[in-house]
């Protein structure tokens, strides 16, 4: 049996948050140290398996001394740092943001979405009917997942998942400029004529529901789709001897879809496009 070599313990970093003295481990992030405290601070781009990217903006804390206010997906804790998470600086940024994102984005299946524009005192309604939205049709060119970009808030999580820090597969990437901006495939071409793998590892991250299964997508279309019915059973990928573990969720005794542990030391969350939409064997009923 290989030996498991011993770690160095971490150094705590001791500053204040909210008035109180907080203690985290070296390294970690404000937003770490806030969930620590069972402070709920709002934030969409941010995933516990991707480096942080700072774009939606949701999470911005007051730091005492800084002039501007800080993302604390990103921002690392630091010693004698003064840290307030629900200023009326921060708590007037969010609702800006909110209201930005939400007359612009369908954020109707962003989870907490609705919930943080009703904390705020957003009003996404007051910039009109004419703000700007992208006004198109869901893209449906395959049998395993959907692209409705009318959702997509620009996060960049799903090119940085399929890019280098998982898939490396680089299908997808961001095109256009400024207004223009979008997530596209080369040549913004069919996902059928892209490099994609159809690994499904742009789902796991998605926060909004821009990149959903089909089966969801036409679960959601038909009015049949109800995450309160459905249960979850963690299993092992049966495909190949790598033992990645799948979540399955099943609703009416089917599975609809299919997602990984991210707390998984095998698979991160991250699957192949076997484990990840390969299940229809199981309730084969012929």
């Amino acid at each position: 049996m290989t030996a498991i070599p011993l770690q160095p313990p971490r150094r705590l970093v001791e500053f204040t948050l909210d008035g109180a003295a907080t203690r985290v481990p070296e390294g970690a992030t404000l937003l770490d140290a806030c969930r620590a405290a069972g402070k709920d601070v709002p934030t969409l781009c941010e995933g516990d398996t991707l480096t942080p990217k700072n774009a939606c903006r949701v999470c911005v804390v007051e730091v005492e001394g800084a002039r501007t206010l800080a993302p604390a997906c990103s921002r690392a804790a630091e010693p004698g740092m003064s840290v307030r998470t629900d200023t009326e600086r921060t708590r007037h940024s969010r609702r800006l943001v909110l209201e930005l994102l939400a007359s612009s984005v369908d954020l109707s299946t962003t989870p907490r979405a609705a919930a943080w524009i009703v904390e705020y005192g957003a009003e996404p309604g007051r910039f009109g009917a004419d703000a700007a939205r992208l006004n198109e049709e869901p893209k449906v060119d395959n049998d395993l997942y959907v692209r409705d970009y009318d959702k997509c808030i620009l996060c960049y999580k799903c090119v940085d998942a399929c890019g280098e820090q998982w898939q490396n597969t680089f299908a997808i990437a961001v095109a256009g400029r400024g207004f223009d901006a979008r997530i596209a495939v080369e040549h913004d071409a069919p996902l059928t004529d892209s490099a994609c793998v159809y690994c499904g590892n742009c789902i796991e991250v998605c926060p909004t529901g821009a990149l959903s299964f089909k089966s969801e997508f036409d679960m959601r279309a038909a009015g049949t789709w109800d995450e309160s019915a459905q249960s979850e059973t963690t299993t092992v990928c049966a495909y190949c001897g790598v033992g990645c573990n799948l979540t399955l969720h099943v609703q009416d005794n089917e599975i609809v879809k299919v997602t990984s542990p991210h707390d998984n030391p095998v698979t991160h969350g991250n699957l192949c496009i076997k484990g990840r939409f390969g299940y229809q064997h199981v309730q084969n009923r012929d």
